[in-house]
């Protein structure tokens, strides 16, 4: 921990991207959001303007804390200054409470001098031990790992193995990689999984950035019937530790479990390279994919976003009503009877909008 009494607190850049990943990878809190790619990506795919703070010690010139965040410009509705958006997390990293608290004043100076309505921070709370009163709440899944996939493989139940195994019984194949051929097949199965989901899809370039951005802390899984891509999900990693924002199989083949074999080969990817610990993203606990999530040993952690007005006060959080979800499940049932060429072209004008 740095016993710097005050940080030099600037607006960082691209050129701090090194520096930046770097305090990111030994930061014992760090997650594959906090890398410096994540905002890059935003600006390079949908023009939003990188915002994070990066604070240093003001004798030495050493990285002594990072708070990513991107000011997004929403049309019809002003300016939202988000750590982050489109993804679980996004909270500050730093050497001390003193320090992260100087990075979110920072930030709140930001948002309010660029007319930002508030600043969300996404962050993790302590998870109760009685774990009943979760119900209702967003968590995290998270899996420690053995140190190989031979050994994760042993300490799953007989019943996940075997239907592990049903897949490659079944035909299935899958291959990893980052190459334009994995974004491409990727994107085909993400689209159709969107559309029946009645979401609205990201842009291919989102995640040509993304990858782009990541480098070798980013892999693609693609799983094949044949030749035909039916279940894909990406990965990204940051030094010991791998979070997967997007996974999605095809509806029509799900009866030869390609979601088993799509989430093995990347799990089996992960537990030979290095990484301790694995995010399998947000779930509605005890819900469908949190216990999808949770037969393969993961546990949940409790998400805690938070929203600060101009003068650095705690927003209150606004529950939905029932009028919204009735026109929400509206939206959605309309936007699967939709053409799936024209929910890929109004999702990617729609989704840079929707943090």
């Amino acid at each position: 921990m740095s016993d710097v009494a005050e940080a030099l607190i600037s607006k960082a850049s691209v050129a701090d991207k090194a520096r930046w990943d770097e305090y990111v990878a030994r930061h014992e809190l760090a997650t594959p959001y906090h890398r410096f790619g994540w905002q890059q990506a935003v600006k390079s795919a949908y023009q939003h303007d990188i915002a994070g703070a990066i604070a240093t010690d003001p004798q030495t010139d050493k990285v002594v804390g990072v708070f990513p965040a991107v000011l997004m410009r929403i049309p019809f509705s002003g300016k939202q200054l988000c750590a982050l958006p489109y993804c679980d997390l996004g909270f500050g990293l730093a050497d001390s409470p003193e320090i992260l608290n100087q990075m979110q004043h920072h930030l709140h100076t930001v948002g309010k001098e660029a007319g930002s309505r508030y600043l969300e921070v996404r962050g993790l709370t302590q998870t109760p031990e009685d774990t009943s009163s979760l119900t209702g709440h967003k968590v995290l899944m998270v899996l420690p790992f053995p140190e190989s996939g031979e050994l994760l493989l042993k300490s799953f139940k007989s019943k996940l193995r075997s239907q592990i195994k049903k897949a490659e019984k079944n035909g299935l194949t899958v291959q990893l990689g980052d190459t334009q051929e994995f974004i491409n097949g990727f994107y085909d199965v993400y689209t159709q999984n969107m559309r029946d989901l009645g979401s609205p899809v990201h842009a291919k370039r989102w995640f040509e950035d993304i990858i782009k951005a990541y480098g070798k802390n980013a892999v693609i899984s693609v799983v094949y019937h044949e030749k035909t891509p039916i279940g894909a999900g990406i990965v990204l990693k940051n030094a010991q530790t791998a979070s997967i924002p997007w996974a999605s199989t095809l509806r029509e083949y799900n009866r030869l479990a390609p979601n088993m074999l799509l989430y093995w080969s990347l799990l089996e990817h992960c537990a030979d390279n290095g990484i301790e610990t694995f995010d399998f993203g947000r779930s509605t606990f005890e819900e469908g994919t949190y216990r999808f999530k949770k037969q393969w040993g993961a546990e949940p952690q409790l998400l805690f976003w938070q929203k600060f007005g101009e003068s650095g006060e705690e927003l209150p959080q606004v529950q939905g009503v029932g009028s919204q979800s009735k026109l929400r499940n509206t939206i959605e049932n309309t936007w699967r009877k939709l053409p799936l060429g024209l929910t890929i072209k109004l999702g990617s004008t729609i989704r840079p909008y929707i943090s």
